[in-house]
């Protein structure tokens, strides 16, 4: 009883404490004076925030430039402080402008990305622009936007919008002398090419690296009609929202097993949502080389409307993304009569590496930073000659191409463009030999099971792992070499050089149970089994030049055919163009298989109208025979020349 008194006199006295101190913060809060600047009735974040640039070495601009269709596209501005009569070099890109400019840094280098670094040295006035419907640009995104024509109704497109944005940047960006070039990978490669179908005359100089040329012949989408699905996930980024969309979600971590379990591509597609894309709806319409695809390849375009800007065509040995589009624009142009403004640049680099460091390529190594020292020392050289006058060192040659063997520039006064190199036929042998003797007879068989395709890397293949698809093209080939459905021809050891410049031929000729069927031809070089000075390249199998071809095209891109089976057909495609020396000690191989998964759709080996939707019950085992005569002489057919170029 006494402690239940003492508990409740103790409570007493708590409330009558915290009332006297209520009453006295009231007292204290009327007491307080309130002045109108400690009342905020809006929102704390402005309307617009500047960030001071007192001590910036430049000017960041950010304006929208109206086309002429009076839709305004979002432009970065970077000026550098007391600039006058600068150049200025302009970058259109789907991939946000603002992007480009990732570092709030005083100093316009570090504020750049990479690609920039060495033209933010405040000799240019660099300009990135959003184009239609992307992050901060109006109007309708469309996916490689067709020029005007017959698939595009409109008044504008991305040459009109490249001419409309230089004329505005040449009147209203007073501290530029009016000249401008262009620049861009990929993408924004191909919104060079398109600016250069009819260019603003401001226009000086461009180089459009790694271009999206021709999507369905051997660029993003399609090589030689064989489905490149893992890019699928670029369309969802690009498509699913006006700034950046995500990719597509995975149930595995492993992509073979991702893409195996869906079946098709289009089941793939269709299972996450790719029919709200009318990109998606147009593109899988059209699995064959038609009008769809024909009216939009530049390199085409390109030779029917070829303009006099200066033009370096800029790509990687081995671009896993766009092998085909800068050295086929550049030959277009060439066979129109315009080698003279044109040039050719390949080096030894992987997707848009130009942009990045260029001291190796996966197990490649190079005595420098290949990249930065083309930048410096050749890329920008020429632009300041075409936006500033200054003369050259030495002219630009007409390709220039680099020999990853020797681990230098070539330069080449008059490169062949394929149709006129002079091939020499490497012919698969009996006992898997190969040689440039004709073959006795013969032929070499394989199932393939479309249930168990040949992977493209080592399993497994996780989703979006860049780092293994920068350098998937020059990995060790020995991991398929074992596979029952990959043939391995190789010549004898080398005792003298064998060098090839330009694009080899594949020339299967093969009879399949299916009624149709992929064919990858790769060209390899084998290394000697030791190597003291690098272990790790011991017997390495290097890929040198290597692509696919979906069979039901060997008569025509256009008009796909169904394979007859057990009759021998001829299977003739182009490989990727190289500059390269197989050397004494070394051996050349040629594998043959008939997947590369999950970078391409499987083929049923079933001939279907549309492979992108095979059914389950289409995807059949084949037994495919690679003849070497006297039904057919299957080779590879090489450029192969007698000396190197100067250097």
């Amino acid at each position: 009883m006494k402690k239940t008194a003492l508990a409740s006199a103790l409570i007493a006295l708590a409330c009558t404490l915290s009332a006297a101190t209520f009453s006295a913060s009231a007292t204290d809060q009327h007491a307080l004076k309130v002045t109108p600047d400690m009342i905020q009735t809006g929102s704390d974040i402005p309307t617009h925030w500047r960030q001071p640039e007192g001590n910036f070495d430049y000017i960041k601009r950010e304006v929208m430039i109206p086309m002429r269709d009076g839709v305004k596209l979002h432009t970065v501005i970077l000026i550098p402080k007391g600039a006058h009569d600068l150049p200025m070099l302009l970058e259109r890109t789907p991939y946000n402008a603002e992007g480009f400019v990732p570092n709030d840094s005083p100093h316009m280098a570090d504020a750049v990305w990479s690609g920039d670094k060495d033209w933010a040295d405040g000799s240019y006035i660099l300009v990135w622009q959003d184009i239609r419907g992307k992050y901060g640009s109006q109007g309708k995104y469309i996916m490689t936007r067709p020029p005007m024509g017959p698939l595009n109704p409109t008044k504008t497109d991305d040459t009109t919008d490249a001419w409309d944005t230089i004329a505005w940047l040449v009147k209203h960006v007073k501290q530029s002398n009016g000249k401008v070039g262009m620049i861009g990978s990929s993408y924004d490669g191909w919104t060079v090419a398109m600016a250069l179908l009819h260019p603003n005359p401001a226009l000086k100089v461009a180089a459009p690296e790694s271009p999206m040329i021709d999507g369905w012949m051997g660029d993003d989408w399609y090589h030689y009609g064989a489905l490149r699905q893992i890019n699928l996930d670029y369309f969802t980024e690009q498509m699913t929202a006006q700034g950046s969309g995500e990719s597509v979600p995975r149930e595995n971590h492993d992509d073979y097993t991702n893409f195996l379990e869906a079946g098709s591509a289009g089941a793939y597609a269709d299972a996450h949502g790719f029919k709200q894309l009318p990109w998606w709806n147009r593109f899988s319409a059209h699995p064959a080389y038609d009008a769809f695809w024909q009216l939009q390849a530049l390199d085409k375009l390109l030779a029917k409307h070829p303009s006099n800007v200066p033009t370096m065509w800029l790509q990687g040995l081995w671009d896993q993304e766009d092998i085909y589009g800068a050295v086929h624009a550049w030959e277009a142009l060439v066979k129109a009569g315009h080698r003279a403004n044109n040039h050719l640049v390949i080096g030894p680099w992987w997707h848009s590496q130009i942009n990045r460091s260029g001291r190796h390529l996966g197990p490649l190594k190079w005595p420098g930073n290949t990249t930065a020292e083309f930048r410096r020392q050749v890329m920008i050289p020429w632009f300041n000659h075409y936006l500033r006058g200054t003369p050259l060192a030495k002219p630009l040659p007409d390709a220039m191409i680099y020999n990853p063997v020797a681990k230098r520039w070539d330069d080449f006064a008059d490169w062949k463009v394929a149709s006129a190199q002079k091939l020499t036929p490497l012919y698969l042998q009996a006992h898997m030999g190969l040689g440039f003797e004709q073959p006795a007879g013969g032929g070499d068989s394989y199932v393939s099971d479309p249930a168990k395709p040949v992977p493209y890397l080592p399993r497994p293949i996780p989703a979006n792992d860049e780092a293994r698809w920068r350098t998937w093209l020059v990995h060790d080939q020995r991991f398929v070499a074992d596979r029952p459905d990959v043939l391995s021809y190789t010549t004898p050891v080398l005792t003298r050089t064998v060098t090839v410049q330009g694009a080899p031929i594949a020339d299967i000729f093969a009879k399949t149970t299916g009624t149709d069927g992929d064919f990858v031809v790769k060209l390899i070089d084998v290394y000697p089994g030791s190597d003291p000075t690098d272990p790790a390249m011991g017997g390495y199998e290097l890929p040198v030049s290597l692509d696919i071809f979906r069979g039901r095209y060997r008569k025509s891109f256009a008009d796909p055919s169904p394979i007859p089976a057990n009759v021998v057909q001829e299977y003739k495609f182009r490989l990727p163009t190289i500059n390269y020396e197989f050397k004494p000690g070394h051996r050349i191989m040629v594998q043959i298989q008939s997947s590369l998964f999950p970078l391409y759709d499987r083929n049923p080996q079933t001939y279907v109208p549309n492979i992108l939707f095979a059914k389950p019950s289409d995807y059949k085992k084949a037994t495919i025979t690679i003849e070497h005569g006297p039904d057919g002489r299957s080779a590879v057919l090489l450029p192969v020349v007698a000396g190197a170029g100067s250097h």
